[in-house]
């Protein structure tokens, strides 16, 4: 039978052998509003307490049979009874004696012959504390309990938010996959000749579609590192290969506003360790923007600075600068603060004038942070602006090149001379979308190979089975059967074991690759896919 707790007034239960200290304490108690109980030994004493709690317990030590430190004893080695309050009350003045008490976990000790008034201050001190205490230990389980339902509901966001932004990567980038496929394969004339001014109407499409993909791109590249999906690539990279890969974007886009590029750079600059497509995507959107907000025949200037020591840092770091300077329409002060929030863009002028989301300066600032820089920008309406990137420099220890034959372009994209030339291979393509299934079709028999569909992962399975392909390519979300899964089982056969597989999936989320090459995939290509890449890619795994 489990002992139910009291109700208030607060009860307090007397132990002792002595009647006279009993009637004592117990009318000085009552007079004081306390409800009393009494117990004249302590097997008496643990047997009403197993009864109902007391809330605090006058404990004599010298007892017939079971003495008071016995008592405590098997009352603290209990959890329903370890937190009641106990205090001795004795002849015995030894300090052992006391010592004893208290380490027992009695909480004070009164020495016979007492005093009321000394008896009531304890009691009325120690139920206070007591019910401090249970409060503060209500109060942090209160909140244990609410923190745990808070992370519990935070971890259950964060499922549904890259639930959310996978399926919208593969709801947005699969019908461009179609539209960029098929206008690809129009301009290569894949489904029959075109004249100039389709041609023409072909690259609006394709332009635009691609545009659509960058602002795609933008939106959930912030959106996964807002939600910790992003792992940063790092590898070591040349500044030089930095810069001039930056500049390769934007280079047609000045020479059509008659913009000047110019690129200052230190002579001796060394490696940096960075992820290279990250900070190269953060370049190229400064720089993207300083062509856009540059009128004609002005002027862009990518410069580097090297060493940088920034002594305002507790650590003085050094830094390698990258500057992006304008002779562009400048940005207001007012403005500034609010240049790096998502979706913001700083006047609406501008908004009509200039096409985008106001997310790009975000993204730099994320990607800069995740590598542990700085984004800094000083600008003057009507003479320009001034965007700056800065990297923490490591020193690093560069091997020495392996001495290897590489192959030149032209040799990459020569096609191999096999035995078996005459007969064209055999392709099994696993799509679900029809659009992507006619656009991937059409350009696969323009480059004569045989082609084979299969709409699940199931049918794939069978198919690979029965028609065995040179090469499959695999959508990952299909009905039925999910490519990866597909993937597996194809594997396991072994027969199929050396059968390229290339994995197509408009998902582009962080880890995807790795867990299509885990299942077995040899290549793996994020749609929208270029129709060239992916033939290229194809070529390169069947020779």
């Amino acid at each position: 039978m489990t002992a139910q707790p009291p109700k208030s007034p607060s009860l307090i239960l007397i132990v002792d052998d002595v009647p006279a200290n009993l009637d004592v304490l117990s009318e000085t108690l009552s007079h004081e509003g306390y409800d009393v109980s009494i117990a004249t030994s302590g097997e008496r004493a643990l047997l009403q307490i197993s009864r109902i709690l007391p809330d605090l317990i006058l404990l004599d030590i010298q007892m017939p049979e079971m003495d008071g430190f016995s008592v405590c004893q098997k009352l603290k080695s209990s959890p329903e009874t370890a937190q009641i309050p106990v205090i001795f009350m004795t002849a015995l003045t030894d300090l052992d004696s006391k010592m004893k008490g208290f380490d027992l976990g009695a909480l004070d000790y009164i020495t016979k012959p007492f005093q009321d008034r000394e008896v009531l201050a304890r009691i009325k001190t120690h139920l206070q504390l007591s019910k401090l205490t249970k409060h503060l230990e209500k109060e942090v389980a209160e909140q244990v309990i609410s923190l745990k339902q808070a992370k519990e509901a935070a971890e259950k966001a964060n499922i549904a938010k890259s639930q959310f932004l996978a399926n919208m990567s593969h709801e947005l980038r699969t019908p461009l996959n179609a539209i960029l496929g098929i206008t690809e394969g129009l301009q290569d004339e894949v489904f029959g000749e075109i004249n100039e001014k389709q041609v023409k109407a072909c690259q609006i499409v394709e332009s635009s579609a691609y545009h659509l993909l960058s602002l795609i791109n933008d939106i959930l590249d912030v959106a996964k590192i807002e939600s910790g999906q992003i792992n940063l690539d790092y590898s070591i990279v040349s500044v030089d290969q930095l810069c001039q890969a930056s500049l390769t974007f934007i280079k047609q886009q000045a020479q059509k506003k008659g913009i000047q590029i110019l690129i200052k750079l230190p002579i001796n600059l060394p490696n940096l360790r960075v992820d290279e497509r990250r900070i190269c995507q953060a370049l190229i959107n400064l720089l993207t923007n300083a062509v856009k907000f540059t009128p004609e025949g002005g002027t862009i200037t990518l410069e580097v600075t090297f060493p940088l020591v920034k002594q305002e840092l507790p650590s003085s770091k050094t830094y390698l600068r990258f500057g992006i300077i304008d002779t562009g329409v400048g940005i207001a002060p007012e403005d500034i603060d609010r240049l790096f929030q998502p979706f913001v863009q700083v006047d609406s002028d501008l908004n009509r004038q200039y096409e985008g989301t106001g997310l790009g300066l975000t993204l730099v600032k994320r990607l800069v942070e995740l590598h542990g820089g700085v984004v800094t920008i000083s600008s003057q309406l009507g003479v320009g602006s001034c965007f700056t990137i800065d990297l923490p420099y490591e020193e690093i220890e560069v091997p020495l090149p392996d001495v290897a034959k590489k192959l030149s372009p032209s040799e990459q994209l020569m096609p191999s001379i096999q035995s078996d030339k005459l007969t064209s291979p055999l392709v099994l393509l696993a799509e679900d979308n029809e659009a992507n299934i006619i656009s991937i079709s059409a350009y696969l028999h323009a480059k004569e190979y045989r082609l084979v569909v299969a709409k699940n992962g199931e049918e794939a399975i069978a198919l690979a089975k029965s028609q065995r392909p040179n090469l499959i390519l695999m959508d990952i979300q299909m009905p039925r059967l999910d490519g990866l899964e597909a993937i597996r089982q194809i594997r396991l056969d072994p027969s199929l074991e050396k059968v390229p597989i290339v994995a197509l999936t408009a998902l582009a989320m962080s880890g995807d690759r790795e867990r299509c090459l885990e299942a077995g995939a040899d290549e793996y290509l994020s749609k929208p896919v270029k129709l060239k890449e992916l033939s290229l890619a194809i070529q390169k795994l069947l020779t």
